[in-house]
């Protein structure tokens, strides 16, 4: 353990060749107004982890004015991994991508005690430890450190990710721990997190003999074991179980562009002496998770779910119903229940209704939902790999593809492109043009792709509007269908005349793209000295600029000399008109 000072050791260079040199801890005695840099580096090819467990820097301070820098390489040249002050509530994790790291250190004038404490140590990124983290998505599990209940591996760092659907929270329990502890868990430790990430807010920083219990404020938990070098323990084991957090009272249905969720209360179940386990939808195979609450998650393609295509709508539908756990052919002293459930694809508002009669129980549950739609550019007609910049600088007259998406797993819906008009401006005010109208092209450089699966596809040549800046959007209205429809909108193609809109689509939407600017714009954003340079090399190609430009002026003075004489006229001739009080 080594102990180091500040001011007596700034820019020093920490590291060697040995192998008790592959990891160090460090306590770091802070004076005000400092700014030291370290480098931790050794010749070989792995990989740092340094690691944060312990400081104590001015609360007081600012980020800006106090704080620790951690770059990637031998100087502060390097990329930026990430910084530490005060106001972090997670515990600062940073890895290097060689063999190199730099640390800035800066102090402000607040005279206090500052200790930080770290470790750090070389490690193969190719390798891994057997247990070692991990995705859990199940409602309920366990987990343990690696080795468990014989000591856990020294310099072991896991991180497991436990993830649940929306709507759920996490109760998370250590039903044994025993690893080495200290005052402020500065060595091996335990961190719990209220998110995904180990950046996403800490619950918690546990060490030695403990049996904690966190629970999440979402769906998801991330849990960190870090181990130093020394004095290995038999780790931990943990357990996890997941409760609904939304309030249902009896059952809910939600409509997804993929799926149907519903949500049915177990004390509602329990009001009817009914059990979860004799609940089944349409196709029994599919199972529920149950926790707090039984949660049925439906695909729209499968799990029995039956579609039903109508003028301007899809509806799925599957049926919830429960199967008694003894099945007499003559008498039943349970009344039955059935949850008929039901997505009509076009808005996203919600209506429930729930009938009952006196020998059966039958649920409606009805809501209303939407398609996921996307709309983007891409580099080449093949449409594999999207535009990500904006805004997208192009050359004039360059041929642009568009491809809007529909994001489903019912694959029997084709995308439909009926009208996409472009606009100098976001809010598609005057002037527009346009691209697609009715199904047809409109420019002469316009061609629309056939309809191909989830995808409405087409292409077009890069254009400026006149008098108005570089920038272009594009709006494109989708019309999605049934591709077993022959006669649906999407399957009559390019309609030039239309009196009124009698065929069928069963979902439409807007999307939005842009900016898409000329390149020459964002050249002449740039600075004026590269302009001025441009204009000279134009003067030198050009001898007769000069004489075009005093013969343009001339022209131009001409033009102002006779509009004024003009609005001198009209002037005149409005003076004899007064405004006049009318009489009675």
């Amino acid at each position: 353990l080594w102990s180091l000072p500040g001011k007596s050791s700034c820019r020093a260079s920490l590291g060697g060749t040995s192998q008790s040199d592959d990891h160090r801890a460090l306590i770091l005695k802070l004076n005000p107004n400092e700014d030291c840099t370290w480098t931790l580096e050794k010749p070989e090819d792995k990989s740092i982890r340094l690691i944060f467990s312990h400081f104590q820097l001015d609360p007081s301070g600012g980020c800006e004015n106090e704080n620790i820098k951690v770059f990637d390489g031998n100087s502060t040249k390097g990329p930026l991994l990430g910084r530490v002050c005060s106001k972090h509530d997670y515990i600062p994790v940073f890895e290097s991508s060689s063999d190199t790291l730099t640390i800035q250190i800066v102090t402000d004038s607040v005279r206090m005690q500052r200790t930080v404490f770290i470790f750090y140590y070389y490690f193969s990124p190719g390798t891994s430890i057997p247990n070692c983290g991990g995705y859990l998505d199940a409602p309920e599990g366990s987990f343990t450190s690696p080795n468990y209940p014989n000591p856990h591996p020294a310099m072991a760092y896991c991180v497991w990710h436990i993830q649940m659907e929306k709507g759920y929270k996490i109760k998370l329990n250590f039903k044994d721990m025993f690893i080495e502890g200290d005052g402020h868990c500065r060595f091996d430790f335990i961190a719990v997190y209220d998110g995904l990430s180990t950046t996403s807010g800490l619950l918690g920083q546990v060490c030695g003999y403990a049996k904690p219990a966190f629970e999440s404020s979402a769906n998801s938990l991330t849990v960190v074991l870090s181990a130093d070098y020394a004095n290995s323990y038999r780790g931990f084991t943990a357990s996890y179980t997941s409760i609904y957090a939304e309030n249902v009272t009896t059952t809910s249905l939600t409509c997804f562009s993929d799926k149907m969720r519903a949500i049915i209360s177990k004390s509602y179940l329990a009001s009817l002496k009914y059990s979860e386990n004799n609940l089944q939808l349409s196709d029994p195979t599919c199972r529920p998770r149950i926790s707090n609450v039984v949660d049925f998650s439906i695909p729209l393609k499968g799990c029995g779910t039956i579609k039903k295509a109508e003028d301007h709508s899809i509806t799925y539908t599957n049926t919830i119903t429960f199967i008694p756990s003894s099945i007499s052919e003559v008498i039943t002293r349970q009344k039955h229940l059935q949850i008929v459930l039901k997505c009509e694809m076009e808005h996203n508002s919600t209506v429930e209704t729930m009938y009952i009669t006196e020998d059966d129980i039958i649920q409606n549950q009805s809501a209303l939902g939407k398609y996921n739609t996307s709309m983007a550019l891409f580099e080449s007609d093949s449409f594999e790999k999207p535009i990500l910049e904006s805004p997208y600088y192009v050359d004039m007259n360059q041929t642009l593809f568009v491809q809007a998406s529909i994001h489903t797993s019912d694959p029997n819906l084709v995308v439909f492109l009926d009208t996409c008009i472009a606009s100098p401006t976001p809010d598609f005010a005057s002037p527009t043009y346009d691209l697609i109208k009715s199904g047809c092209s409109r420019d002469e450089t316009c061609k629309v792709y056939p309809l191909f699966e989830h995808y409405g596809r087409f292409q077009f040549n890069a254009f400026k509007f006149l008098r108005t800046l570089g920038s272009v959007y594009l709006q494109c209205k989708i019309l999605i269908c049934d591709s077993g429809d022959h006669q649906s909108r999407c399957s009559q193609g390019c309609v030039f005349r239309r009196k009124r809109d009698i065929s069928s689509y069963k979902w439409k939407t807007d999307s939005v793209i842009g900016p898409i600017r000329l390149k020459r714009d964002r050249i002449a954003s740039g600075s004026s000295g590269s302009q001025y340079q441009i204009h000279g090399e134009e003067t030198q190609k050009q001898p007769f600029n000069s004489l075009h430009l005093f013969s343009f002026m001339v022209l131009a003075l001409n033009v102002v000399i006779v509009a004024t004489i003009i609005a001198r006229h009209f002037v005149k001739q409005r003076t004899d008109y007064k405004y006049q009080k009318l009489q009675n």
